[in-house]
């Protein structure tokens, strides 16, 4: 075992009353041996504390509360004081499947250049049941900052991401200027060098639920675009931004037509496609 090395899973909890348990209890089935497991509460107004609590005095793992400091600095405390060479943030409402771990790290060993490994996942409702809509199989990819950034390839599901430290340090950990962590990172680490490679196996079990962020558009719209504001001066910025743009237009003339104007009127005319157009239907109709 002392040849394998430690992973550190974190679980920032907040709100996730009705999930925290089977989050906190997939990384406990885990068939790798040799994980350290982190679980804040972070202020919660829920009753996810006494959930938490009663596991912890159970199995043992270190669990702490604050007042809210958000995601990405408890990620960061978190890191900070973990011990594994690998870690694993997962949302207190998702799940790993068992050889999730055991698969990742098996993959990662000798592979330096790899600062992130992932894997495709499985989508399941409120109530832990899988959703009926197929599933999309997608095969292994290896994704590099121009991937990322561009949008060329599938990207790395947030639920199954496991960092290596060093890439992590490297750029400074999450930012918490940006409320949405992954995408900001995942361009950080691949601009400092590193590849995310994302294995085709199905990792993890992503829960959809009332209170999704995806869900929250204008949260989505204004992240992303901060995000992407930090690599402006590359070439593709500006039609990075606008294919973001549209894409979200095309969902928000169906479910947020004031928030689809605001978009429309950001958007360059020289960047009208067809998802533009379907959104205008969209809109005229409404």
């Amino acid at each position: 075992m002392s040849e394998q090395p430690l992973v550190s899973v974190i679980i920032a909890s907040y709100n996730h009353a009705p999930y925290i348990e089977a989050s906190i209890l997939s990384v406990l089935a885990q068939s790798y041996p040799h994980i350290e497991l982190l679980v804040v509460d972070d202020g919660s107004k829920d009753d996810s504390v006494e959930r938490i609590r009663r596991l912890q005095e159970q199995h043992g793992f270190d669990f702490r509360t604050q007042a809210n400091q958000g995601l990405a600095r408890t990620l960061n405390d978190c890191i900070a004081r973990s011990r594994g060479s690998l870690i694993a943030p997962l949302g207190s409402d998702d799940i790993m499947l068992p050889e999730r771990i055991a698969t990742q790290v098996a993959y990662m060993q000798g592979k330096p250049e790899v600062g992130i490994c992932a894997g495709n996942i499985q989508t399941i409702g409120a109530d832990g049941q899988p959703m009926a809509r197929r599933e999309r199989e997608r095969p292994f990819r290896r994704l590099d900052f121009e991937d990322v950034f561009q949008g060329d390839k599938p990207g790395a599901p947030a639920p199954t991401l496991l960092f290596r430290r060093e890439a992590l340090e490297r750029v400074g950990g999450f930012d918490p200027s940006v409320r949405l962590e992954d995408l900001l990172v995942a361009l950080k680490i691949t601009r400092a060098g590193f590849f995310i490679d994302v294995l085709a196996e199905v990792l993890a079990q992503y829960r959809v639920h009332g209170s999704n962020t995806y869900k929250n558009r204008r949260f989505m719209i204004d992240n992303v675009l901060s995000t992407y504001a930090q690599f402006s001066d590359h070439p593709a910025y500006a039609k990075v931004c606008a294919r973001f743009i549209n894409s979200m237009l095309l969902k928000c003339a169906r479910e947020d037509k004031p928030l689809a104007r605001e978009l429309l009127g950001r958007l360059p005319l020289r960047y009208w496609d067809s998802k533009t157009l379907r959104a205008l239907g969209r809109l005229l109709v409404g």
